[in-house]
């Protein structure tokens, strides 16, 4: 089942409750589909179907922001051993070049890293456990780990949300020039079949006494 429709089939809290966890879990370092689940559920919130997008949004920004700090708490414990752990289980998204790919990013941007990682699918898994490995001070890993939450989940609803609500309204605006146009193609087809039978009717007129005189 799509996750769009997987929403849709449960309450309004649910939604909120699964946005959140989702993206807290993606957050702290598990590879789970959360921007997938954002999309799809500001999607919905567009589509009047009783999910605010303001919640959403919050929910959506707690999550990030939690499964962050939570990530980033569990790498500072865990240190390098972590990384090749998470590396052994999950080969595809830990594997040592995209750690090395992430570390560099860190060395380079700092805590921006953080922050622009949150719009990013390799570097928002990685940020919050990297950045506790590499022992940023959490003052600076929360800034850039708040506003980053702020804007990714807040500005992704906000973004999806009215596109959505544009693209419906254009949707029905097109569907009532279709119908508009079909009603034309109709009538156009109705009056050329009954010209033709007209035109019918007055050769067969014609032709009859011809073949009374024969």
């Amino acid at each position: 089942m799509h996750v769009q429709e997987w929403l849709d089939s449960v309450p309004a809290v649910a939604v909120y409750a699964v946005v959140a966890l989702v993206i807290g879990l993606e957050s702290l370092g598990i590879p789970l589909p959360g921007e997938i689940v954002l999309v799809s559920a500001a999607l919905l919130s567009s589509q009047h179907s009783g999910i605010d997008p303001f919640v959403l949004g919050a929910c959506a920004t707690a999550g990030a922001v939690i499964g962050d700090s939570v990530g980033y708490a569990i790498g500072r414990k865990g240190g390098r051993p972590l990384l090749a752990w998470l590396g052994r289980r999950f080969p595809r998204h830990f594997s040592e070049g995209h750690v090395a790919t992430a570390e560099r990013s860190f060395e380079k941007w700092g805590m921006w890293a953080v922050f622009f990682g949150r719009f990013i699918a390799l570097l928002r898994i990685f940020a919050g456990p990297l950045a506790g490995v590499l022992h940023m001070p959490y003052w600076k890993f929360l800034t850039a780990n708040l506003l980053g939450g702020i804007c990714w989940a807040g500005g992704t609803t906000a973004v999806v949300y009215y596109v959505g609500i544009v693209a419906e309204d254009w949707l029905k605006r097109f569907s009532y020039v279709g119908l508009a146009a079909a009603v034309l193609v109709g009538l156009a087809s109705m009056l050329i079949v009954r010209r033709k039978a007209q035109k019918a009717q007055v050769a067969e007129k014609e032709a009859e006494p011809v073949g009374a005189g024969e």
